[in-house]
C-alpha cells in the first residue's frame, strides 16, 4: 500500500476549495475560459503595487554578497527590524526584531507556531465557519481541532468557546477579517475573549495562546480597522503573509510576531525558530525577505475589491439571496437556497459557475464566493445565479 491509511483518509476529505478549482479547470477545457465563472480560489487578481516590481528589479540588479544564500533561520536581522517597527505602530505594542520570525507565508507561520506550543493530544479551538486547513495544521503536530459555533452575524461566541476549553486546550485561532465570511471581529468581543482566556488559563493551570491569523488585515472596507490582538491579550502570536495585501501568494512570504508579554516569550521565539528549520522551511525566501523589508505598510488598492463586493452583493440580494455585507477580505458567504449547500453548488456548476460549499468550512447550508476575479467574470455569472435561485424556489 503506497499511501498511508491516515493520508488516504485525508485525501478523501481534503479541501473542497481545491476540488472546485479542479472542476473549474475541467469545465474550461470543455467550454473555454470565457464560458466559466470560477469563484473557488482566493487567488488575487489585482496586480502587485508598482513598488513591488521596482524594488524587486533593484534588488536583483544590486551586487549583494550571497544574495541567494542562507541567513539566520529567523530571517535577515535588518528585515526583522523593519517589520518590528511597522508592526509596533500597527498593533500598538512595542516589538523588537527578536519578536519577529520571517516565515514561508501564513501557513508556514501557523505550522511553526503550532509545532512549538502543542503537546500530543492538545487541542486548538476555532470558530466555525473557518479555513478548513486549520484541522490539518493541528493534526500535523499531534493536535486536534475543536470547533465552536459562531454568534449571529458570524461574530465570535465567547461563551461557546469557553464551554469547549478544557485541560488540553493549548490555543485559540482567530482569523479577522475572516475567511470565509469577511467578518471583522469588534474590539468589544475580543476584550471579552481575552478576559475569558485569562480566567480559563487560571482554571486549567496552563497558558492558552491566541494565534491571530491576519493575512487580510489590510483588506478592510468602509473605514473599519482591525483591532490589535497583541494589545488586548498578552499570550498572543500574530501569523500573517503578504499574499493578499501585496498580491504575492505564490512567493510564500510572511512572518510571526510574538507578543513580548507572552509567557516565556524568549523561549517561545527560540522554539518557533527551531521549528521553522526542522519542518523543512529552513528559512523564508531570501529575495522576498529583502523585498518586503522595503515595503512595510504598502498594499494593493482595496477600493478595487470594494467595488466588486458591492456589485456582487447588490446583484445577489436583488435575486433573493440572503447574505451579509463583508467587512473585509474578498469573500461573500451567502446562505444556500434550499438549505443544501452541496446540491446548490452542484446546480451552479451545471451553469458553469464555481463556488465552494459551506460544508468545506464546517458550516453547511452556506457557500463561499471568492470575488478576487475580473469584473467581467462576476457579471457573466449573474445569469447562472439567477437560474439556480429560480430552480430552487427563491
Amino acid at each position: 500500500m503506497p499511501v498511508g491509511d491516515k493520508i488516504r483518509g485525508m485525501i478523501e476529505n481534503s479541501s473542497l476549495i481545491r476540488k472546485m478549482f479542479e472542476a473549474g479547470n475541467a469545465l474550461r477545457a470543455i467550454y473555454g475560459n470565457e464560458a466559466v465563472s470560477d469563484f473557488s480560489l482566493g487567488n488575487p487578481d489585482v496586480d502587485p503595487p508598482r513598488a513591488v516590481q521596482e524594488a524587486l528589479a533593484e534588488i536583483i540588479a544590486s551586487p549583494i554578497p550571497r544574495k541567494h544564500g542562507y541567513m539566520p533561520n529567523a530571517g535577515y536581522p535588518e528585515v526583522r527590524e523593519r517589520v518590528a517597527e511597522y508592526v509596533s505602530s500597527e498593533q500598538g505594542v512595542r516589538l523588537s526584531r527578536d519578536n519577529i520570525i520571517m516565515s514561508c507565508g501564513a501557513g508556514g507561520a501557523l505550522n511553526a507556531a503550532l509545532k512549538t506550543i502543542l503537546n500530543p493530544g492538545d487541542e486548538l479551538i476555532a470558530s466555525a465557519p473557518c479555513f478548513m486547513e486549520y484541522g490539518f495544521y493541528a493534526d500535523n503536530h499531534g493536535g486536534k481541532l475543536v470547533l465552536a459555533p459562531s454568534a449571529p452575524g458570524f461574530d465570535l461566541d465567547v461563551a461557546a468557546i469557553e464551554a469547549r476549553i478544557g485541560p488540553r486546550t493549548a490555543a485559540l485561532i482567530v482569523n479577522s477579517p475572516n475567511n470565509p465570511t469577511g467578518r471583522v471581529y469588534p474590539e468589544k468581543t475580543l476584550r471579552e475573549l481575552a478576559t475569558m482566556l485569562e480566567r480559563a488559563g487560571r482554571k486549567h493551570g496552563r497558558t492558552i495562546y491566541i494565534l491571530s491569523d491576519e493575512p487580510y488585515r489590510k483588506l478592510v472596507y468602509d473605514g473599519l480597522t482591525v483591532p490589535s490582538i497583541l494589545a488586548l491579550y498578552p499570550h498572543s502570536i500574530v501569523a500573517t503573509s503578504y499574499s493578499k495585501d501585496l498580491s504575492l501568494p505564490g512567493e510564500r512570504i510572511g512572518y510571526l510576531a510574538v507578543n513580548p508579554a507572552a509567557d516565556d516569550a524568549a523561549r517561545l521565539v527560540d522554539g518557533i525558530i527551531l521549528c521553522t528549520r526542522i519542518l523543512g522551511y529552513v528559512n523564508a525566501p531570501a529575495l522576498m525577505q529583502r523585498l518586503v523589508g522595503r515595503l512595510q505598510g504598502a498594499s494593493v488598492d482595496v477600493e478595487i475589491y470594494r467595488k466588486k463586493r458591492d456589485l456582487f452583493c447588490a446583484a445577489l440580494t436583488s435575486m433573493g439571496y440572503e447574505l451579509s455585507l463583508p467587512q473585509g477580505a474578498f469573500y461573500l458567504f451567502p446562505k444556500a437556497p434550499g438549505g443544501d449547500d452541496l446540491a446548490f453548488v452542484q446546480a451552479l456548476q451545471e451553469q458553469r459557475v464555481l463556488v465552494v460549499p459551506g460544508s468545506g468550512f464546517s458550516f453547511p447550508g452556506w457557500f463561499r464566493i471568492a470575488y478576487c476575479v475580473d469584473t467581467a467574470v462576476i457579471e457573466r455569472s449573474f445569469a447562472g445565479f439567477e437560474a439556480v435561485a429560480r430552480k430552487l424556489g427563491r
